[in-house]
C-alpha cells in the first residue's frame, strides 16, 4: 500500500455508485485492523462493528436506510457506540463501571466515530469508495433488531463501501476559514455568514436543487425538504427513547 499524497485527500469524493462485487474477506479484515489503530478515549475501545455482506440481510438492512442509492454496496459496516463489551470485562475483573451516562455515551460515540473515519481513510487508499450512511440514527431500533444488539450497544453510523460503479464528482466544501479559528471562536457578523457560505449557495449542483424542490435558498432545502422540523423532532425522540431503553441514562 502507497502512501497517499496530500493532494489525494484533497481530491477525495463519495461514492453512491458501487460495482456489485465485494471486496475479499480478507482484505475486509486487513482494513478493520488497521482502523483499530485509530485514536480512542483512554484506549477503551468502546465500539463495535458488525460487516454485513449477506445478501438477504443485506436487503433487510437496505430498508432500514430507506433505499437509498449508497446502501446498495455489497458491503455495509454498522458502526456502533459500544459500552457492554468493556462493562463486562470490568464486573469480570472485579471493578463497578459506570459508562451507561452522557459522559460513557459521548466516549464511545467519539470512539466509534474516529474508527469510522480511519476505516474510510484506509479503505479509499485501498482502491475502495465509500459512503457514510448517516440514516442509522434514524432507524436504530429496527437496525439494533437486526443486528441483535443487546443493551450497551447503539448503531450511530453505516459505512457503506465496495468498488466504485463510476467516478463521484466532488461536492464543495466551506472555506478553510468558515471552520478553523486562531486562538479563539469569532462571532461573525451577518456578512461574515453570507460570504462564508456563499461558494455553497453558487455550486451548480446546489442551485440545481434550489430550482428543482421550488426554493428561493438552499438554506430552505435543508430546513424543508431534507431535514425539516415534521420528520427530525419525531426521529430524535425515537432515538433519544432507544438510547434509554439501551440503558444509557440521561
Amino acid at each position: 500500500m502507497s502512501t497517499p499524497s496530500a493532494s489525494y485527500f484533497s481530491r477525495r469524493a463519495t461514492v453512491r455508485n458501487f460495482k456489485p462485487e465485494a471486496p475479499s474477506r480478507e482484505l475486509l479484515r486487513d482494513l478493520m485492523e488497521q482502523a483499530m489503530r485509530a485514536p480512542t478515549t483512554g484506549n477503551m475501545q468502546l465500539y463495535s462493528a458488525i460487516v454485513t455482506t449477506d445478501s438477504q440481510k443485506l436487503d433487510t438492512l437496505r430498508g432500514a436506510h430507506f433505499r437509498q442509492p449508497a446502501s446498495m454496496a455489497p458491503v455495509l459496516v454498522t458502526i456502533c457506540a459500544d459500552v457492554r463489551r468493556f462493562e463486562r470485562w470490568c464486573e469480570l475483573s472485579q471493578a463497578e463501571p459506570a459508562f451507561r451516562n452522557l459522559q460513557g455515551l459521548m466516549a464511545a460515540i467519539l470512539d466509534a466515530s474516529l474508527f469510522a473515519q480511519q476505516l474510510t481513510t484506509v479503505a479509499e487508499m485501498n482502491g475502495l469508495g465509500t459512503c457514510w450512511l448517516g440514516t442509522t440514527t434514524y432507524n436504530a431500533p429496527e437496525i439494533a433488531e437486526m443486528l441483535h444488539l443487546p443493551s450497551g450497544v447503539v448503531p450511530i453510523g453505516t459505512l457503506a463501501i465496495g468498488y466504485p460503479g463510476a467516478q463521484p464528482e466532488q461536492c464543495e466544501r466551506l472555506p478553510l476559514e468558515a471552520v478553523v479559528y486562531d486562538e479563539e471562536y469569532p462571532d461573525h457578523s451577518d456578512r461574515e455568514i453570507l460570504e462564508l457560505f456563499k461558494a455553497k449557495d453558487e455550486f451548480p449542483a446546489n442551485a440545481k436543487f434550489v430550482t428543482e424542490n421550488g426554493k428561493q435558498t438552499l438554506a430552505q432545502v435543508f430546513t424543508d425538504i431534507r431535514y425539516p422540523k415534521s420528520t427530525s423532532d419525531p426521529f430524535s425522540k425515537k432515538f433519544h427513547d432507544f438510547l434509554l431503553a439501551q440503558g444509557f441514562e440521561l
